[in-house]
């Protein structure tokens, strides 16, 4: 079996996650959306909102499993029997934050690291910008799955 894990924060999902996930699904026969847990980083949305986004978006999608998890990623894959980690790129300043991040993973693990380019729709949405504009009420509804414009 062909297990993936998709890491993030997804504070909140995004549609340029939506892109890569469901581009991803083809290419694996499970999908773990891992939420990561990071206790120094402030988030606006609560993990159980966040799961809650990311189920609604994927309801009915049998090969998509939510998990939250804390602590490395690498830990996280070996835990769950993954052997693959599935990332986004929007452009080569990603590629460079991600490149010895996998090289530490497959080292640590032996997960290989799989980079999915975005589509050109969404490759400037990240969840940064998404709250930023929402903060400010600005009109984020061309950033976000329906299950995030429903707040």
């Amino acid at each position: 079996m062909r297990r993936a894990v998709f890491p993030g924060t997804f504070d909140p999902i995004t549609l340029g996650h939506v892109d890569i996930i469901k581009r991803a699904l083809p290419l694996f026969d499970e999908l773990i959306i891992a939420i990561g847990l990071n206790a120094d980083k402030k988030t606006m949305f609560s993990l159980e909102e966040r799961i809650h986004f990311i189920e609604k978006s994927f309801q009915g999608e049998s090969k998509i499993t939510v998990k939250s998890y804390s602590g490395l990623t690498a830990k996280f894959c070996i835990s769950e029997k993954a052997q693959f980690i599935v990332r986004g790129l929007r452009n080569t300043t990603d590629l460079n934050y991600e490149q010895p991040i996998a090289q530490t993973n497959y080292k640590m693990a032996q997960v290989e690291s799989i980079f999915l380019i975005c589509s050109p729709e969404v490759s400037n949405i990240s969840s940064t910008i998404v709250r930023d504009v929402m903060r400010n009420d600005g009109d984020f509804s061309g950033l976000v799955p329906n299950s995030v414009k429903k707040q």
